[in-house]
């Protein structure tokens, strides 16, 4: 018997949407696909040209990387300057939020200088703010204001902070499939529900409130077993009175999740 057989899976991930209910189908589970967070570029890059020319210049002593998509759209911005943008940040040091961003640097020949022990822009702080005090550090952000307390905390510790969010999400992403999947956890068909990025939760739930049903969703999601792929999307379900049933222990990305969800469904059989 296969390891996920008889267990339905709604997978809310966008950017590697088919990579990660491959690895689930391929351990038996049957899966509800649904982009709930489409990731796009900058409709006015200006900012971001500016921020590259910045640090090229040298202007920043650190730079904070909260995602990995952050740093790829910023190095598609740079166009002909990527080599001097890349050289630029090799001077940098450069602080990584998780394993998303620190691959992100690998890509580029880089490695992170300073990689925060838990996945959390809480956590980053806590490894830097020490040391901020006349600091000049650039700090990417993601859309929303989830790093608030990071560049306040920076800035109350005497960082001179710099930020830059390069990239945008589609408020409108598939919503048609946005409502299929709604409607099936309200109806108790699914068995699992794997977050991978806090904004699938804020997606799924905009859009419960905008047709009536954010109670009768809230009440499902008390029900059915969420699966958060660490600390970050933990957080975001704790603020709606979610409770995420399982979560990796450590290495906070996909394939620590499919084999944590694995374990949970074998000791529910």
């Amino acid at each position: 018997m296969a390891a996920l057989e008889g267990l339905r899976i709604l997978v809310p991930e966008s950017r590697e949407l088919d990579l990660f209910a491959a690895m689930l189908e391929e351990a038996g589970a049957s899966t509800l696909r649904c982009p709930l967070v489409r990731i796009l570029a900058l409709d006015d890059t200006s900012e971001a040209d500016v921020f590259i020319d910045r640090c090229i210049a040298g202007e920043f002593q650190d730079i904070v990387f909260l995602t990995g998509e952050g740093l790829r759209h910023l190095v598609n911005y740079a166009g002909p300057r990527k080599e001097a943008f890349v050289a630029a940040l090799g001077r940098m040091r450069k602080i990584v939020r998780g394993p998303k961003p620190a691959r992100a640097l690998r890509e580029l020949g880089l490695v992170p200088d300073v990689a925060a022990p838990q996945p959390t822009s809480d956590s980053v702080l806590d490894v830097i703010a020490s040391g901020a005090n006349g600091r000049r550090i650039a700090v990417q952000l993601y859309p929303g204001d989830g790093a608030a307390r990071l560049v306040d905390g920076l800035k109350s510790q005497g960082a001179s902070v710099t930020t830059i969010t390069p990239y945008r999400y589609a408020s409108d992403a598939d919503t048609a499939l946005v409502l299929a999947a709604i409607d099936a956890v309200i109806a108790h068909q699914i068995g699992l529900i794997a977050f991978t990025a806090s904004p699938q939760i804020d997606r799924m739930i905009a859009v419960a409130g905008q047709l009536g049903q954010e109670a009768a969703l809230r009440k499902a999601l008390a029900d059915t077993p969420v699966a958060a792929v660490g600390p970050v999307v933990e957080a975001n379900l704790a603020r709606y009175g979610i409770r995420a049933a399982l979560a990796p222990a450590a290495s906070f990305h996909m394939k620590p999740l499919v084999r944590e969800i694995i374990a949970w469904w074998q000791r529910r059989r």
